[in-house]
């Protein structure tokens, strides 16, 4: 018995037909790695994911070692929980007030009104 026939991927179209390789429009962000906390920017953002609040906090610039171990006190000193993802901290409730001074306290900088 056949399973039918392996699917051709350039089947209806030809480079030669007049189309072009796509050129990715976007340009990759440097990547700052490693930065020490007195150089990060950090603001907030707040989002609602099924039908309960996020509270997002980034960009962050460490390596992963210290991301984790920082995240980790965090969730520690908050009570709640957390991930870290796309170099967002992300946690869970409305954490604003009481997460800045505690990134503060550790030396992190905030875009001013945030």
């Amino acid at each position: 018995m056949s399973r039918g026939k392996k699917l051709d991927i350039f089947i209806g179209a030809d480079i030669d037909d007049g189309w072009s390789e796509v050129q990715s429009s976007q340009k990759t962000k440097n990547k700052k790695e490693n930065l020490p906390p007195q150089k990060h920017q950090l603001f907030f953002s707040k989002e609602k994911r099924r039908g309960k609040t996020v509270t997002l906090v980034g960009e962050f610039f460490l390596s992963k070692e210290e991301t984790q171990k920082l995240l980790k006190t965090l969730k520690k000193k908050l009570g709640c929980g957390g991930s870290f993802k796309n170099n967002f901290m992300e946690f869970q409730g409305e954490v604003k007030e009481k997460l800045r001074p505690l990134l503060v306290q550790n030396g992190f900088y905030f875009k001013p009104k945030h």
